[in-house]
């Protein structure tokens, strides 16, 4: 059920402390845990307006959209600024957060480390004092990213860096849209957000594929200067020759408890066999490839074709597709007893939980959206070239070659 949200008022100090979420692997804006099963993330119209009129044949390959609420930033009583939601109506009770936190604890390591050196200013008004963007600030706090809470991303040089429990790329957009509202807001400015279900709620360990589809990547109000870079990065990439580029991922090692991690930087430099070879990297646990996941990915990604090629006007341009599956190693059923007394191991019987959603729609175009100027006709041949190959190069991999 769809939650509308108005002026969200509630009783006064009262709400939900969001917290940076984990598991988000690409994109650019930051994406934040309301609870165990609902993520926010900054409203753009474009995209509501998607979410609200969805086909219904759509609906099961995109998150369950849950309405809006209103945001601000707030600083706690030692100083740390962090992002508060107003609660849903049915909860208007103080949100406790747990001491154990993972992503509080992390993020207030980051917090820590930004006014540890000789200022107590957090990262965007240190940015503002040296005169700098808050992304420049950023990009020169790496140093903290890596060394105080260890969130290391996967080098362009191609270096392997395992992560115990968490993605390091949700923590960096995190800061990166804090230290921009920072700089460009006053901290009682209100926020809107979108509510969308979070879809890895169901996996203890979520193994995570973030692919932006495709062949054109910009929107159709793009300025020729991103238009520009869009098509450059493109053209450098295997969404030209693909239509499919990596934008993210992270794949539950087994055999060291752990997350590999790789960020879009990784993805722009491959070649089409990369691509290849990153596909089959995601679906090794660091002991064996799970080869039993292909039949229902594959499945998920053929309905989702079809459902492609019967939306007619709709061009998906900068959305991206999620693949998930449970990196948790399958449970091993009691070894029944053979007629001669000896025992047989065997795995339980449950099939592979694997899942495909399209997220990512503040760029999606169609006859009725918010933009009239450009329409198209039939379906998103450049979303349907990428998914075909996407598919064959599975396919390949399922039969070994």
């Amino acid at each position: 059920m769809v939650v509308r949200h108005g002026s969200d008022k509630g009783k006064a100090g009262v709400g939900v402390p969001l917290e940076p979420f984990l598991h988000q692997v690409g994109g650019h804006l930051s994406v934040l845990r309301y609870d165990a099963y609902t993520v926010c993330k900054p409203l753009i119209f474009q995209e509501q307006k998607f979410y609200e009129s969805l086909p219904l044949a759509m609906r099961r390959f995109t998150p369950q959209y849950k309405g809006t609420i209103t945001v601000h930033l707030r600083r706690d009583s030692r100083g740390h600024l962090g992002l508060v939601a107003n609660p849903l109506k049915e909860n208007l009770e103080p949100f406790q957060v747990s001491p154990e936190s993972r992503a509080v604890a992390l993020w207030q390591t980051l917090q820590q480390t930004t006014s540890s050196e000789g200022s107590p200013c957090p990262l965007a008004q240190m940015a503002h004092s040296l005169k700098e963007s808050a992304a420049k600030a950023l990009l020169r706090s790496d140093c903290h990213l890596s060394t105080q809470a260890s969130p290391l991303v996967e080098s362009a040089v191609g270096s392997q860096i395992e992560r115990k429990g968490f993605n390091p790329w949700g923590l960096h957009c995190h800061q990166a849209h804090l230290s921009r509202l920072c700089s460009q807001y006053p901290e009682d400015k209100r926020h809107r957000f979108l509510l969308l279900e979070n879809v890895v709620s169901q996996y203890k360990q979520p193994c995570i594929l973030d692919l932006k589809m495709g062949t054109r990547q910009h929107g159709d109000d793009a300025s020729e200067e991103k238009k520009a870079r869009h098509m450059k990065k493109c053209a450098q990439s295997t969404s030209a020759c693909l239509g499919v580029r990596i934008c993210g991922m992270q794949v539950y090692q087994t055999d060291k408890k752990s997350f590999l991690c790789k960020d879009k930087y990784y993805g722009r430099k491959l070649s089409v066999e990369g691509f290849r070879q990153a596909l089959s990297q995601f679906l090794h646990d660091g002991i064996r490839l799970r080869t039993e996941l292909l039949e229902p990915i594959l499945r998920r990604l053929q309905a989702l074709l079809t459902v492609i090629r019967s939306q007619s006007s709709y061009r998906f341009y900068s959305s991206s597709l999620l693949i998930i599956y449970d990196g948790e190693p399958p449970q091993t059923a009691p070894a029944p007893q053979t007629t001669q007394g000896s025992t047989s191991g065997s795995t339980s019987g449950d099939p592979a939980k694997v899942d495909v959603r399209m997220i990512d729609f503040a760029h999606t175009t169609y006859k009725g959206s918010w933009n009239e100027r450009t329409t198209y006709e039939g379906p998103d041949p450049g979303y349907i070239f990428g998914l075909e190959n996407l598919i064959g190069i599975l396919r390949d991999i399922q039969e070994g070659e």
